[in-house]
Parts: structure tokens; sequence; C-alpha cells
């Protein structure tokens, strides 16, 4: 039973469930379904498909996901990130509005839904480690401003269009003279209302003794309101033959089961995307997920949730979805709300069903502007230059990656974006640790600790030189350690021994193993011994089945105290802490653990 609940985590929550959690799953439910409805549909808009995908990308994915998913109030479905991508991977391939569009977004859902899987069942969820987090709060950042710009074109009732920045604004700058007065009305109206409804409006209710729930509630329920209002609007004014673009007719009922029909040539062509929206998604969603369960001292598997966003994304695919992860907006409301389990996504799969089933003909009127409203208000919580100042102020090479993200993503498209951060922050991690913080160290007076001559009053002796190197031992920095002992040896001709420190070495591998191969030789053969100190076990378990502690020229040794008290005779400690001991001093034979 623990083995199944480990791949089947509702067998876990299922034990404990009563009509005390099933009343909190159920209001969690209907407040998130009330959010979700408009916000599927303009994300769907968003992605270039038809506003039902985004219905139907919020109902069986929901189910899927409670019975594999960890986390007990993420909400999955689509969101603005992904749907940005989604579009910019599918409008590569076959135009907005065709047959083959929709087709290739499905498809997209499946590979992703099928990578995730492969990556949960083998545990690789350490990919996600590759982005790091300015990476990804700049390819958010600028995937908001992408998304918030793209959305203009409906704000004022023009054609425009673009993947990228520069093409957005040129196109919107050559149709100004085209703008609708009456959608740009509608538009900056939902606009100034969301916004307000996002700033003040749960202020202002509670302010008048509105209970603070019922007020947030209320403020969540903003679009919902626009919704109904602009469609009232629209169907009393028939502002659909003035020039005003409609949602238009939306099929009513579930969608239809089965996958599309698979062409190896657009499955090849959409392995990269569904690669990078798998991981942006995977990335975001364990991201909340692990800030929510932490409030209530729970605890998410990261490599289950890969199984359980990848049978989201699945259940997407085979119902006419498009792809989904867990999204932070709605995932706080869940939250807030009260769910308890993730059968509060169920319920609200099932709120999604009835919607598509009996609400879809009501929706015929409302005006695009209302939704692109929406999206802008709902993705320019995402934009966050604070993050951008205080990277900067503490990392300039973390700014480098966030700012290439940013401009990448903002110039060239969100592939590319996401791609340049990634190379950009692993060659700059292998530039930063190819040339290691090194220091030489000194007995701060009347301790037995070592510190860095250049910050500290410490005690040298001319006949040793304690060097510590403050990075694992690789490929890419061994050369650096050589060049680095080379160079200090020389300019100490009284020199005896020198002694590593390696108390921040967490890993040799073979080409720094050489390299210390290298230093010994070159020490031996000028007299002086080569020494380790603070070797961690780990370490010293794998150069124990190595040639080289055997040929080593001098000593490894349990402490750098022990190391300085045995080799320099004149040396004297107040602790008188120095003698050497049996078991801690060894000779190159054999060393201790530690």
């Amino acid at each position: 039973m623990i083995k199944a609940s480990r791949y089947f985590p509702f067998l876990q929550w299922t034990k404990t469930y009563d009509g005390t959690v099933l009343t909190s799953d159920l209001l969690a439910a209907v407040i998130v379904t009330i959010m979700l409805i408009p916000q599927s549909l303009a994300y769907a808009m968003l992605a270039g498909l038809p506003p039902e995908v985004g219905l139907y990308a919020s109902i069986l994915p929901l189910v899927a996901y409670a019975i594999f998913g960890t986390s007990r109030t993420l909400a999955v479905g689509p969101v603005a990130v992904v749907s940005l991508m989604t579009a910019s991977a599918v409008g590569q391939i076959a135009a907005e509005g065709t047959l083959d569009y929709l087709t290739a977004a499905i498809l997209l859902a499946l590979l992703s839904g099928g990578m995730l899987v492969v990556m949960g069942i083998f545990r690789l969820g350490f990919l996600a480690n590759f982005l790091s987090h300015p990476v990804i709060s700049g390819f958010i950042t600028a995937s908001g401003l992408l998304i918030a710009a793209g959305q203009l074109r409906h704000i004022f009732g023009v054609s425009g269009g673009g993947d990228t920045l520069p093409e957005i604004l040129f196109s919107l700058a050559n149709q100004l003279g085209a703008v609708d007065p009456t959608t740009l009305a509608i538009g900056i109206g939902v606009l100034a209302f969301l916004y307000f409804a996002r700033k003040y409006l749960k202020p202002l209710l509670i302010s008048i003794r509105v209970p603070a729930r019922l007020a947030d509630m209320m403020a969540k329920a903003a679009p919902i309101l626009a919704v109904a209002v602009t469609v009232v609007l629209a169907a009393g004014l028939d502002l659909g033959s003035r020039g005003v673009a409609l949602v238009g007719e939306i099929p009513q009922g579930l969608p239809a089961f089965g996958a599309p029909a698979l062409s190896l040539d657009l499955i090849s062509a959409l392995l990269v995307p569904a690669f990078l929206i798998s991981v942006v998604g995977f990335v975001e969603s364990v991201s909340v997920g692990q800030t929510l369960a932490a409030k209530r001292r729970q605890r998410i598997d990261p490599d289950q949730e890969l199984i359980g966003l990848g049978a989201a994304n699945i259940a997407a695919g085979l119902s006419s979805g498009y792809p989904v992860t867990g999204g932070f907006a709605r995932s706080v409301v869940n939250f807030d709300a009260g769910a308890q389990t993730p059968a509060a996504g169920v319920f609200t799969a099932v709120g999604i069903a009835l919607a598509a089933l009996f609400l879809t003909p009501l929706l015929a009127s409302l005006p695009q502007a209302t939704l692109a409203a929406t999206i802008i208000v709902a993705v320019l919580s995402l934009v966050d230059f604070g993050t951008v100042r205080r990277v900067f102020a503490y990392s300039k090479s973390d700014f480098a990656a966030m700012a290439a993200t940013i401009l990448v993503t903002l110039g060239w498209g969100v592939e590319l974006g996401i791609v340049a951060g990634v190379l950009l922050s692993l060659l700059l991690h292998l530039y930063r640790t190819s040339k290691p913080h090194t220091a030489i160290v000194g007995q701060v007076p009347g301790t037995e600790h070592y510190r860095n001559v250049e910050r500290h009053a410490v005690i040298t002796s001319p006949k040793i030189l304690s060097l510590r190197v403050d990075e694992s031992l690789y490929f890419a920095n061994s050369r650096f350690l050589e060049d680095t002992v080379a160079a200090q040896v020389s300019e100490r001709p009284d020199l005896e021994h020198v002694i590593l420190m390696c108390s921040a070495v967490n890993a040799i591998d073979a080409s720094a193993l050489e390299s210390l191969e290298e230093i010994n030789r070159r020490l031996a053969d000028a007299g002086i011994g080569f020494h380790l100190s603070e070797v961690k076990g780990p370490v010293m378990d794998r150069l124990k089945g190595t040639e080289f502690l055997k040929h080593l020229n001098g000593r490894v040794f349990l402490s750098q105290h022990e190391a300085v008290s045995m080799l320099d005779r004149n040396h004297t400690d107040d602790s008188e802490a120095a003698k050497p001991t049996s078991e801690g001093t060894q000779t190159s034979a054999g060393a201790p653990r530690s």
C-alpha cells in the first residue's frame, strides 16, 4: 500500500476525507471556477486557439493531477507564460485559426506530458536546477511584457501582430489610424475596473465592514463581473455590427476524447518547444507548490510532481486541450479559499465542464477587448523590475544572465530567450569556477582557526605555504590550481612545505587528480613537501582508490592546525592543542576520514 500511495498520492489523502474537508474543497472549487472561466477563455486566445480550448484544458487535466500530483492546493490549468510559449512554437508550424494549428497545440500537450512522465520515472527533476532563479525571473518578466504588448491590438481594435516586442510595436504604430473608439473604450474601461478591483476593492469592502474573506472573494471575482457587464452591453447595443470584435459562437458541449493524427515531421518540429515548455512549466509549478505546502507544514515530491504534471498534459492532449501547468494566481486563490485536498481541483473541473455545457452560448457576445484586458492585468503582476534591480546590486554575473534572457526574449522570441539564459548561466558558472577564490591562510593567534592573510591578523611561517581553495576541483579549474601553486612557490625561496587546505573541496574529478599528481611531482623535484588537510570523507574515499596517495611526498592531515603544528617545529600555541596524534595525522599510505 505504501508503494502504491507513492505513485498514486490520492490514496493518502482519501483515507481521512470527511464532511468538513468536503465543504472546504467545494467552497474553494466554486471560487476557483469563477476565476478560471474568464482566464481559460483569455489564455486560449493568447495561445492563438479557439476560446473553448481553454475550457477543455481546464477539465480532465485537473482530474489527472488530483490522482498523480502531491500538492494539496496546486491548481493546474492554462497559464499565461505557457500559453505564450505555445503560440510561439505552434505559430512557426501552422497559421493561426487553422485545423493544423489546433492539431499542433494538442500534440504539443501530449509531447510535453510524455516528457514530464519520463523525467519523473527516471527522477530527473534536478534538470530544472539548470534554470536559475534570475533566468526564470527574467524570462517571466519579459514574457509578461510581451503578452501585455501583444494584447494591445485587441484593446485598440486593430489587426496588428508579431512574435517579438519590436514587431508588435511596429505593427501597432502602423495601425494607430485604424483604432476603433468603441473597442478602445471597452478595453480601457475594463482595464481600469480590473486594476481598481485588484488594488483597492478588497480594502474598500473591508472598510465598509464586509468580512475579509468575502471581500477577498468579491475582489477575485471581478473578472466575472467585467465579462457579464460587457456581454450585456455588447448584446444590448449590438456592438458587433459597429466594428467591435466579439468572441463569437463557442461550441457547446464537452471535448471529444482521443489523440490527433500523428506526423513524424510535426513531432520532430515540436520536440524542442515541448521540452522547454515542460521544464519552464515544471519550475513554475514546483515553486508554487513548495511555497504553499510550506505554509501548512506539508511537502511535495518534485519527481512525483513531474508525473502529476505529465499526466495533466497528456489528459489535456487527449481532450482537445493544450499544455497546462500549475498557475500561481489560481493556486493562491485555491489555497486562500480553504482547499484541503486535490479534490477541490476535481470539483473545479466539474464546474468548468458545466460551464462548457450550458454557459458557452452566453459568451458569444463577449468583446475580445474584455479578455485582452483580463490578460493584461493578470500578466503585469508577473513583471518584476524590483527583482532586476536587486539582482543587479547583488551579482553582476547573474544580472548578465537575467538581462540576456529579457533582451533575447523581447527581441527574438521566447524559445531563444530561455535557451540564451540557460546557456549564459552555465557559461558564467564555468567561468567563475574556472578561477576559484584561493587564499593563503594563517593561524588566528590563540586559536586553532586559519583565515585569509589579507583579511585577518594571522601567524604564518616562511617555511610553510597554506593554500585554501574555495571550490571543488574539476577540469575547468585544474590548470588554474597548478599555475597558482607554481606562482606562489616561485616567490618563497625558504619554502619547505605546501599544504592544500581542502575544507571547501567537495569533489575532485580525473582532470584535477592529474593536476594534483603534477603538482606533487614538481614540488618533489624542488625538495618541497606537498600535504593535504581537512579532506572530506567522500573525497578521501575516491582518492584511496587511486595511486595518488601512494606517490604523495607529504601527508594527509585531519586538520590544518595539526598540519602546521607538525610541519613547523618552531610553531607555538597557547592552547597546546598542536600536538600531533596518531589518529589525526597519518602518512600518505593511509589517511583519516573527515
